[in-house]
């Protein structure tokens, strides 16, 4: 039951049910990775929006520097979003069935990496936190572009800005006064109830994400996130075995 599970969840056969599932688990993965990266380098790499308006201030003081550093941070986001869609795009064209379990396993590689040579980075801060910054925004907009892709543009885990601003839509549709003889007129507002409860559910993990991430990485440091690699590997493992199994098949009978 748990293999079926996880097969559904990378499946380039998408349902709304698994897209809120896997949407809801990568907002876990990015609260996490967000946390503790926070930790680790003191910026948070999830979310773009800091980063441009801090463009435009080190813009206005002249700072150069910060301003290319920034830069650098938006373009590795803006690759990994790309690498994802053309990873996605691949698989559509190969007509296999990884199209999506790609690049969470390119996320799950990068992640594994950080954990396991960031403890030896550590010693060294002052040196690798650049190359620490550009390799967790890259991981971020990766990651954020699977969902966008698998989901249709209708669930983003990476940052919560979007999100929580639609919760406060549906609320105010929710608790909206329809008694009024004018309103019923022009139509009662409803509130989308099903929107409402996917975006409560991915705000939640995001946040829960982001407490054990926080909690996790200053008891285990840079380790915390290999639990986290290793999940998105069994998630991704089953349709690239099958797939790998079919091109093996393919290249014996042309053999």
């Amino acid at each position: 039951m748990p293999i079926k599970f996880f097969h559904r969840l990378s499946s380039n056969r998408r349902s709304r049910k698994t897209n809120i599932q896997l949407g809801a688990y990568l907002a876990f993965v990015a609260g996490a990775v967000n946390a503790g990266g926070f930790l680790a380098i003191s910026r948070y790499t999830s979310h773009m929006s800091g980063i441009i308006s801090g463009i435009g201030d080190d813009l206005a003081l002249r700072d150069l520097a910060a301003v290319l550093g920034a830069l650098t941070l938006l373009i590795a986001f803006i690759a990994g979003a790309a690498t994802t869609a053309v990873l996605v795009n691949w698989g559509q064209r190969r007509k296999i069935q990884s199209e999506f379990a790609l690049p969470l396993l390119v996320e799950a590689a990068l992640l594994l990496i950080f954990g396991v040579v960031g403890a030896n980075l550590n010693l060294y801060l002052h040196l690798t936190m650049p190359a620490i910054a550009l390799l967790l925004c890259f991981v971020m907009g990766l990651q954020n572009a699977i969902m966008t892709k698998a989901s249709g543009a209708e669930i983003r885990t990476t940052h919560m800005t979007g999100v929580v601003t639609d919760i406060g839509i549906e609320l105010g549709k929710l608790f909206y006064w329809n008694r009024s003889t004018e309103a019923n007129a022009r139509g009662t507002v409803m509130a989308n109830r099903i929107k409402l409860k996917t975006h409560l559910l991915i705000f939640s993990a995001f946040f829960s994400g982001a407490i054990v991430g926080a909690v996790s990485f200053k008891e285990l440091g840079y380790q915390s996130v290999i639990p986290l690699s290793l999940s998105l590997v069994v998630i991704a493992a089953s349709h690239i075995y099958k797939d790998i199994r079919l091109i093996l098949k393919q290249h014996a009978l042309h053999n």
